[in-house]
């Protein structure tokens, strides 16, 4: 009997297309990517794997040799599709994990400039998020205890015959998707985020945004516990020293930074400024650079890459199609008293508390940050 080979049909044949029909969104990341270890933080290719564990949260994250472990700078394409999808659901219009857009859309929300060589960076950051296999346990109901998936199941790019680009297409996992329509497990960013061009102050800004929010005490950590939070190959000592340069540069938005001492603990403590609300000028260096050498289009033709229209051409739907009525302590810490401004930030993040983690206790209340 001969065999057959079975194919399997595209994901994207299942689902209703969420056509994203203009750049203009407010920046939101997903809580649970801000705080763990979830991208390497170096531009270098990283193939070591990710395995960090406190209590019962574990993350696991493997690379594929030939492409690297999806990037810090790679994840701005997750803080995108984030926002482009919260911002449709606050009108009432239905999304999908399905989405259509041009690649100018995504380049300039997140400050990024639109020639041939960011195009192809762009190309190479899909793959590593394809790539890149994540296990882990968050979100995980009682019975089953860990769940396997990529940042992007699948991406394709759509072209005329002359090669100009007009669209792309990439279909998101059900379970970044899960925490993105759940409002409690998304948060606003400072659009000056993607101006930051270290892995480590990128990361140390979500930590800061996740933890500190707008509370007036801030947040405290040991340097320790942010090395093993942080899922970075450099030495600790090497880690502590950058942390001590970026407290002295001060560069995150919106916070401030202070090295304390207790004892021989060496600590961090993050507390809110006042936040920016400046445009991010200039391109920041690459959707990551990690040695994605074979991916690329040569002699691909640029105006397809600058094409200024906020719809796109290449499909007829120019919104989504209906109402969405559907109903789709793991660190140090100190915080003060919440201010009234801030409310609505509390209850929309309810605190996080990993008992295997040691605290810092001092009097106050945990709250978070706007969605």
């Amino acid at each position: 009997m001969s065999s057959r080979r079975l194919i399997t049909p595209s994901e994207r044949s299942k689902l209703d297309p969420f056509v994203v029909a203009t750049g203009d969104a407010s920046p939101r990341d997903q809580r649970d990517l801000m705080e763990r270890p979830f991208f390497s933080l170096a531009k270098a290719k990283r193939t070591t794997p990710i395995l960090y564990e406190a209590g019962d949260i574990c993350v696991e994250v493997y690379a594929v040799p030939e492409h690297g472990m999806a990037t810090i700078w790679d994840a701005d394409v997750l803080i995108w599709a984030a926002s482009q999808i919260v911002e449709a659901e606050n009108v009432g219009l239905k999304t999908s994990r399905f989405l259509r857009f041009t690649p100018y859309q995504l380049l300039t929300a997140v400050g990024r400039q639109t020639g041939a060589r960011d195009y192809k960076l762009l190309k190479g950051a899909l793959t590593r998020l394809q790539a890149t296999v994540i296990r882990t346990s968050i979100r995980q109901g009682e019975h089953w205890r860990r769940h396997q998936f990529s940042w992007i199941n699948e991406w394709e790019e759509c072209a005329r015959r002359d090669g100009r680009v007009e669209g792309m297409e990439f279909v998101l996992p059900d379970w970044f998707y899960r925490g993105v329509i759940d409002r409690s497990l998304v948060l606003t960013i400072d659009p000056a985020y993607f101006s930051l061009t270290g892995g480590i102050e990128r990361w140390l800004y979500r930590v800061a945004r996740k933890h500190a929010g707008r509370q007036p005490r801030g947040w405290r950590f040991e340097v320790a516990h942010l090395y093993a939070k942080s899922g970075s190959l450099v030495r600790v000592s090497d880690f502590a020293l950058q942390i001590r340069r970026i407290a002295a540069r001060q560069p995150l938005p919106g916070y401030r930074l202070r090295i304390e001492r207790e004892a021989r603990r060496e600590l961090l403590r993050i507390v809110p400024a006042e936040l920016s609300t400046a445009p991010v000028d200039g391109a920041v260096e690459a959707l990551g650079t990690s040695h994605a050498n074979h991916i690329g289009i040569p002699h691909a033709a640029l105006s397809g890459l600058r094409t200024r229209e906020p719809q796109l051409t290449l499909w007829p739907e120019t919104a989504i199609p209906g109402l969405n009525l559907e109903s789709n302590l793991e660190s140090n810490c100190c915080s003060g008293p919440v201010r009234p401004a801030d409310e609505d930030d509390a209850r929309a993040e309810p605190p996080t508390k990993d008992p295997a983690q040691p605290s810092l206790p001092l009097p106050g209340r945990k709250t978070g940050g706007k969605r």
